[in-house]
């Protein structure tokens, strides 16, 4: 992750484009993208969305990428490691949803 966040803040500091990355425009930036995501999916059926061809699933690694990378960006931005935040929101999830009411379900934790 630190090799990663390192080469995300030298591509943006040579095209000096930390000008451009508030919390507000990289929150959006990340929502547009996941949005580019899902259009890949808009329309096809779950079969199809587990079966996709090499060059859809290419297509929307690259998408992914983009995803990623603006999710680091705004973290930096804002100070929060990544990892950490991750691995507390799951612990936190395990109590939320314990394995014996949660399993199996979709159900939200506040219906289980």
């Amino acid at each position: 992750m630190e090799e990663l966040l390192k080469n995300i803040r030298q591509f943006n500091e040579e095209r000096d484009w930390g000008q451009f990355h508030s919390p507000k425009n990289l929150a959006m930036s990340l929502a547009i993208e996941t949005a580019e995501v899902m259009e890949h999916f808009q329309w096809l059926t779950q079969e199809q969305s587990s079966n996709l061809p090499t060059d859809k699933k290419k297509e929307i690694s690259e998408e992914l990428a983009d995803v990623m990378i603006y999710l680091v960006n705004l973290a930096d931005k804002l100070n929060i490691d990544l990892l950490k935040a991750a691995q507390m929101k799951i612990e936190k999830n395990r109590k939320k949803y314990p394995v014996t009411k949660a399993k199996g379900s979709y159900k939200k934790y506040s219906e289980l």
